[in-house]
């Protein structure tokens, strides 16, 4: 099956403005995910209202889609984002959503959701990272009554004695372009999931995260050499 590697990216950004054309260890945050699209052999298409990168000349295996600014707000959800772009590459295939701003998540992780994707045991793979238990403890106030998120026990269990809980990351969404089109929406019924270690699961939303981005790939760099 064809496999696209789709990876939105827009302009605006309340914590850190310009973030997505901000370089990583010399890198754009973009070109980050694209360049991870392309290791994957995939065709890669950038969503995009960034001036910078829609007038960037043509590259083989590369195409950048113009997004609307009604699909370029910061309270733009993603799945009209997705629906967007799949308008523009008709057909089947199995796609890939890389955000730009997940850039320390680690190809095999990617290459084992495809895989799992592949099986066809899951309409959605994810990845996910550990998570605190003690949201098991939560609920919801409903006239008045509190409703537990899980298990009626666990707001009166010790934290110790919480089972794991893992959370999505964003980092790497695997579905089908058709299912996608017949939902129009990620949320479904069946979901896989590849865990994956906190420091991989890093979304960069402000300065402090870029720094933190930045110590971490140092890091790796310096334990690979």
């Amino acid at each position: 099956m064809r496999l696209i590697a789709l990876v939105p990216v827009r302009a605006g950004s309340r914590g850190l403005p310009g973030k997505n054309l901000k370089p990583l260890a010399g890198v754009p945050l973009w070109r980050r995910a694209v360049d991870q699209g392309r290791a994957l052999g995939a065709d890669v298409v950038v969503s995009t209202d960034i001036p910078e990168i829609l007038a960037l000349p043509s590259e083989p295996g590369l195409r950048v889609l113009r997004r609307p600014a009604k699909l370029a707000g910061d309270a733009v959800p993603m799945d009209p984002v997705i629906s967007h772009a799949l308008q523009a590459l008709p057909g089947p295939a199995r796609v890939v959503l890389l955000q730009a701003t997940s850039p320390l998540r680690r190809p095999e992780d990617i290459r084992a959701a495809i895989t799992l994707h592949a099986t066809g045991a899951w309409e959605l793979v994810m990845s996910v990272a550990p998570a605190d238990p003690g949201v098991l403890k939560w609920g919801r106030l409903e006239g008045g009554a509190f409703r537990p998120l899980g298990d009626p026990a666990h707001p009166f269990a010790n934290r110790q004695s919480l089972p794991p809980v893992w959370r999505p990351d964003g980092a790497v969404y695997v579905f089908d372009a058709d299912a996608f089109r017949a939902r129009g929406t990620l949320a479904c019924g069946r979901i896989g999931a590849v865990a994956v270690p906190p420091e991989s699961a890093l979304d960069i939303d402000s300065a402090e995260d870029f720094d933190r981005a930045e110590a971490i790939l140092a890091a790796r760099a310096a334990h690979d050499g």
